[in-house]
């Protein structure tokens, strides 16, 4: 075959194809050291600020529609000016990952699941990666610059001691679950803040319970890596729980869903609230603390991917009833008054 006959057979469909599918392969790696494909995750962070959000809502009477609006606008970041603290929290998630394999990149070489990422494997390099996490950490100043004061001072002790100083934890003690547990669930806080520009006492409460959770999720996802973390010198509660560990988890459970009781009986919260949630979430937690192989990678991870999904979205969803329980309560109660007012 002659080379112009070659050259002719090369369709410009193919030469598209081609050239986004080399876009695809470079941009690859960059997505998943940011572990953004990995939704799992994300939907971790994602529910504690909805929980959080929906509380608020409740308690400052946010209509209805305002509501779902921040929902939105906080899930997708589409508009600072309308929450994207959600989407704040998102691009910690990221910019936590970049920093954490950075520093991790001498253990993940030494751990079977991941000793392919990206930095470890060498397919981006630590100064491709530090620049890269910089450029995270402007987009995510940039995007809490115009909240209040309280807000603000939640967002820079999250983004700098809280997951700068994460990656370090399992170096120095077994609890490292337990400091991510605080920077996992800032965004409890910060939904309170940026709406009320206050942080009640319930905040608080729910925030200890989801922290519970962390504890809970986070260690069952570090069963997958028990005996290359031994190896490798990785601390984690997997490793010290040891042969207690469903005892131990059993006792993290309780302490969330005291947490959820606590935060609803101080919140003013409702039937739909301690049916869905508590109740809900307590039987859950339960049937996956019996079904769970802490032995099996396979059990763990299918374990930590429903909590990200599951039991978040179950949790919330009571929240979100009580919600709009209360504020159809609310807004029959001011349609009688008027219509009461009226016929006098």
């Amino acid at each position: 075959m002659s080379s112009s006959v070659a050259s002719a057979s090369v369709s410009p469909a193919s030469k598209s194809f081609s050239f986004t599918h080399t876009v695809a392969a470079s941009l690859e790696p960059w997505i998943n050291l940011t572990r953004v494909s990995r939704f799992a995750g994300t939907m971790l962070v994602f529910w504690p600020y909805a929980w959080g959000l929906t509380m608020t809502a409740r308690s400052a009477n946010v209509p209805i529609p305002q509501f779902f609006y921040l929902l939105f606008c906080g899930f997708i970041g589409a508009s600072l000016s309308h929450s994207t603290i959600d989407y704040f929290f998102l691009s910690v998630l990221g910019a936590g990952c970049v920093w954490n394999d950075i520093l991790d990149r001498n253990f993940d070489r030494q751990v079977e699941r991941t000793k392919g990422r990206p930095i470890a494997s060498g397919k981006i390099s630590v100064r491709g990666a530090v620049v890269f996490l910089w450029a995270h950490l402007g987009i995510m100043l940039w995007m809490v610059r115009d909240v209040n004061d309280l807000a603000w001072k939640i967002a820079l002790v999250t983004m700098f001691p809280l997951a700068g100083l994460y990656p370090l934890m399992k170096r120095i003690t077994y609890w490292p679950q337990a400091w991510l547990g605080i920077s996992m669930n800032a965004g409890v806080l910060m939904a309170w803040a940026f709406i009320t520009g206050t942080v009640p006492t319930s905040a608080f409460v729910l925030m200890a319970g989801t922290w519970a959770w962390t504890i809970w999720y986070d260690t069952i996802y570090a069963c997958q890596d028990k005996k290359d973390d031994v190896k490798a010198g990785v601390k984690s509660t997997a490793l010290l729980f040891g042969n207690s560990i469903k005892l131990v988890l059993a006792f993290f459970a309780s302490v969330m869903m005291s947490g959820l009781i606590g935060a609803g009986i101080l919140n003013g919260h409702q039937l739909p609230y301690f049916m869905l949630s508590v109740g809900g979430g307590s039987v859950y937690l339960a049937v996956q603390l019996y079904a769970v192989d802490t032995d099996s990678p396979k059990s763990c991870w299918a374990a930590f991917h429903r909590n990200g999904f599951n039991l978040g979205a179950l949790i919330w969803a009571g929240f979100l009833a009580d919600y709009i329980w209360a504020a159809k309560g609310s807004a029959l109660t001011e349609f009688a008054s008027k219509t009461v007012l009226g016929g006098l």
